[in-house]
């Protein structure tokens, strides 16, 4: 396994305690595959790239952690996390039925103004993708789920949600990753705001059941793609 190599990078917001941007930074790095699963995270070099002290570094660690995208290997440190086919198909199954009854309340429960959101969200996912970038690609998803969410008016589901994000954006990184996804994508997406701004929540829960499964089965092309290759 490869080591983080030594970049500088330093942290220069003051908007946010350390920790918490340097968390944010990492969290970012892992998920949009800049740091490989399974790859060591050597303090010394996270702690020149972003310019903070050992103990910011290992706070931030513990918390990814937490979150379940990094993992302690005894004797040997911190590592990213490895997702395996399993866990993503497990993820996956939570993912759709949890989103798709989100997408169901939404069409039957959003305001006007939660609508004019949503919709300001996919401009905000289009003009994304239309970048290339992928860590802006998965910031934008994540601010349209969080207008669908607002729109579903069920604190409970969205908090679920938001506990499986991280991992969730792991295998989202993968799914994106794949020739013709991010066009297919955007045009599921389209469909579920259309099948919201209408009020017919059954397609939309429909609609929103596929758009997973979908990216489900990129995302698990990606990764024995990946094994294949290991």
């Amino acid at each position: 396994m490869t080591s983080v190599q030594p970049e500088t990078k330093k942290i220069v917001s003051v908007a946010a305690p350390l920790r918490k941007q340097v968390t944010e930074a990492l969290r970012e790095a892992i998920v949009s595959m800049e740091f490989a699963s399974g790859q060591r995270l050597v303090e010394r070099d996270l702690c020149e790239r972003f310019g903070v002290s050992r103990t910011v570094v290992r706070e931030a660690l513990r918390h990814l952690e937490a979150e379940g995208l990094v993992e302690l290997v005894p004797n040997h440190g911190p590592v990213v996390s490895t997702m395996t086919s399993s866990d993503a198909r497990d993820l996956y199954e939570v993912r759709e039925s949890l989103e798709s009854l989100v997408a169901q309340r939404c069409a039957e429960r959003a305001t006007s103004e939660q609508k004019v959101a949503l919709a300001a969200a996919l401009d905000g996912v289009r003009g994304a993708y239309q970048t290339g970038d992928l860590g802006y690609e998965l910031k934008a998803k994540d601010q349209f789920y969080e207008a669908l969410y607002a729109g579903a008016g069920n604190p409970m589901i969205a908090a679920l949600l938001r506990g499986i994000q991280a991992r969730a954006q792991m295998l989202r990184g993968y799914s994106l990753q794949t020739p013709g996804r991010v066009e297919r994508s955007l045009e599921e997406l389209e469909q579920i705001v259309a099948a919201i701004q209408s009020g017919n929540a059954a397609l939309a829960r429909k609609i929103a059941a596929t758009h997973v499964r979908n990216a489900g089965d990129a995302a698990l092309a990606r990764l024995e793609e990946l094994d294949a290759t290991a």
